[in-house]
């Protein structure tokens, strides 16, 4: 497994057992379809979160929060809109949220930034 694999599965992991400790039912991780893939579907007070974990090491290619493109944007709602279809959950509250994580060169958490909504 690659390095950069690693780190994201590592952010992943930490961002789930975030979400967890602040009330957050995980309901999905690494749900895939024709659209793409969400990282961790998430349910909070009948609100769903479909998050996009984003994990750097330094910031050489720039902060989490920067990767994330107007397409890339879209395919996550095009993707969170695929799920609700899928699942028969159309009037559901929903939105699309980001988990930025940046380590130190130790792989220690340096920063942890959850978003719950980015549109």
């Amino acid at each position: 497994m690659g390095k950069r694999v690693e780190l994201g599965r590592r952010g992943e992991a930490l961002a789930a057992g975030r979400l967890s400790e602040h009330g957050y039912a995980i309901v999905d991780r690494n749900w895939h379809c024709q659209e793409g893939e969400v990282d961790i579907v998430a349910r909070r007070n009948g609100v769903w979160t479909f998050f996009e974990v984003r994990t750097r090491r330094g910031r050489a290619f720039g902060t989490p929060e920067e990767s994330i493109t107007p397409a890339k944007l879209e395919r996550m709602i095009d993707v969170a809109l695929a799920y609700l279809a899928v699942h028969e959950l159309a009037d559901v509250d929903w939105r699309v949220g980001l988990v930025a994580v940046e380590m130190d060169a130790r792989g220690r958490i340096a920063r942890f930034e959850v978003y719950e909504s980015v549109t």
